[in-house]
């Protein structure tokens, strides 16, 4: 059984006027063309459609049973079975999927996403929109995505730069059985700008505030103007206020027309109504399954938790079961050993210093020198690309392609004191808070204060990015100490780090500045170093200085 939410919305594009009429102006006033599209079909047969959605599952495709330390997840093929459940029941039914779906677990990135298009075929999805981490691999990795994919990925708000023109179809219609018409669009968050290497996104622009709204508007209209009695937006927006303006609520509070938003991004679990139309996001990592029924023109909010659903399909399952046996078959080869987790966890890595932080430097800076037969001074790591803790006891090659998902090169750049501090004040903007900003800095051979007591300000807005300079660098930071000296702005020194943050990812323009000036020196890739470190210098078993956090970084509160 499903967990029901019983609040029930109006469907501007279906909705009784009669309905309309009683329930007021709480649910927003619907464009010209939805209102002359409720007239036109108010006579007709309400449709009888469940709209299937998923969103960020980031490869958590096998289930994982609930335990004391998780809550769970579902299989794909639950996803699969709960479809033809639906379709069992008399229901048209659509199945959906809001972006990152193809990164994140060792299952999807051996194939480089690849197995995960095969799984949501098997599902037998009809549309997905694409999220920032279909770019990591860049654009010819997302052709391929399009080329072996039974359904359209669509985003009406990804151009490419030099021409203006829209790189994926911007949406899809869909006639149902009763001779309904359903019009979905999709748009892609504008972070996927510093969210993704920079060097894949520079091709493209993402419309953002202002211009994003105009691109619904034109989106709701033309769907409208094809005959599409329910507009719904495919979004992988989110809330994040790093995002703001360009999230799924600003939007819905600034565009009128349409009736069903379907979000991802911020792996947040959403019901509401905003501006008088229903939002809904599934969290993240197959959690839920998201279900929104329209029945008599009112659509009802049946996501369904983890733990109260039990049907799988035996077909999509078997495809997932081959690719997870051959994955762990390659993967599962033990490395090393520790007494102690290794703190991967979201909020932690994203927030403050953490003893995986602690070793993932370490290995980084201990790494670069070996490949390049330098001294280092140090080594920085954003929070955001640790993406999973180690737990206590043995230590697979699985596990570490699960803290790195990515394949990010590690390499060396040379930075001026003044462009450290610069890096590291920006990057520290959510210091100690449980935030979905990835920059924050996990450090080695760097010591450094952040007052969170003093507001951060921000100054202009770096070049294509979504992230703003600090208006005032040491205004909230301290640096006490870099390699073996103190910190002095116009010192230079020698910092091991990632390809990403090389480029400008996240926070870091002043890296890409320093990337810019000189030829960078590249080195082996992070799980790379990180085998390295744990199989040369610590023997295998990770040591108890990594027990806890070493007091790197020290976060006044």
């Amino acid at each position: 059984m499903s967990v029901q939410i019983t609040r029930r919305y109006f469907v501007k594009g279906l909705g009784l006027l009669a309905a309309s009429a009683a329930l007021g102006p709480m649910w927003g006033c619907a464009s010209q063309a939805s209102s002359q599209s409720s007239s036109s079909v108010s006579q007709a047969s309400s449709p009888m459609l469940a709209i299937i959605h998923t969103n960020d599952s980031h490869g958590h495709d096998v289930e994982v049973k609930a335990t004391d330390d998780n809550s769970g997840n579902f299989s794909m093929a639950a996803v699969a079975q709960l479809k033809a459940d639906w379709e069992a029941k008399g229901y048209d039914v659509l199945l959906v999927d809001a972006g990152d779906a193809t990164q994140g677990m060792p299952l999807v990135d051996q194939s480089n996403g690849a197995t995960a298009i095969t799984f949501m075929n098997s599902c037998g999805y009809d549309l997905m929109t694409v999220g920032n981490h279909e770019f990591d691999r860049g654009d010819d990795n997302i052709a391929s995505f399009e080329q072996e994919a039974q359904f359209p990925l669509i985003s009406a708000n990804v151009l490419l730069a030099e021409t203006g023109e829209l790189r994926f179809p911007p949406s899809k219609t869909f006639d149902l059985s009763d001779g309904t018409k359903i019009g979905i669009f999709g748009l892609t968050t504008p972070a996927t700008m510093t969210n993704a290497k920079p060097v894949y996104t520079e091709k493209f622009r993402f419309l953002a505030a202002d211009d994003l709204f105009d691109c619904a508007r034109k989106q709701v209209e033309d769907l409208r103007n094809q005959g599409c009695d329910l507009v719904i937006c495919l979004g992988h927006l989110g809330n994040l206020e790093a995002c703001a303006p360009s999230t799924s609520r600003e939007l819905l509070n600034n565009v009128e027309g349409i009736d069903l938003f379907i979000d991802g991004h911020d792996h947040k679990l959403v019901s509401e109504e905003v501006a008088g139309t229903l939002l809904v996001e599934t969290g993240c990592y197959m959690a839920n399954i998201g279900v929104v029924v329209i029945d008599s023109g009112l659509p009802d909010d049946q996501s369904v938790p983890y733990g109260s659903y039990d049907g799988i399909d035996q077909a999509t399952q078997s495809i997932i079961d081959q690719v997870d046996d051959q994955v762990e078959s390659e993967l599962n080869v033990v490395l090393g050993h520790t007494e102690f987790k290794l703190d991967g966890e979201r909020s932690d890595v994203r927030s403050h210093e953490t003893n995986l932080g602690d070793f993932v430097c370490d290995a980084a800076m201990w790494g670069a020198e070996q490949s390049s037969g330098m001294k280092l001074d140090g080594a920085v790591w954003n929070g955001g690309a640790i993406r999973q803790s180690i737990e206590q006891g043995e230590i697979t090659l699985a596990d570490i392609k699960e803290v790195f998902p990515f394949a990010d090169q590690v390499l060396i750049l040379k930075l001026t004191g003044a462009q450290l501090l610069e890096a590291i004040e920006a990057s520290c903007q959510n210091a100690g808070e449980d935030s979905y900003i990835g920059a924050f800095p996990q450090v080695a051979g760097i010591k450094f204060t952040v007052d969170t007591t003093v507001p951060y300000e921000e100054g202009d807005t770096y070049p294509n990015s979504t992230y703003a300079s600090p208006a005032s660098p040491g205004s909230r930071v301290t640096i006490e100490q870099v390699g073996d000296r103190a910190w002095a702005a116009d010192d230079v020194y020698s910092i091991a780090t990632t390809e990403f943050l090389s480029q400008g990812g996240d926070t870091y323009y002043t890296f890409k500045q320093a990337a810019d000036a000189e030829d960078r020196i590249m080195c082996d890739f992070d799980y790379e170093v990180f085998t390295g470190y744990l199989a040369g210098p610590c023997d295998h078993e990770v040591p108890e200085t990594y027990a806890e956090p070493q007091g790197r970084i020290t976060i006044i509160e």
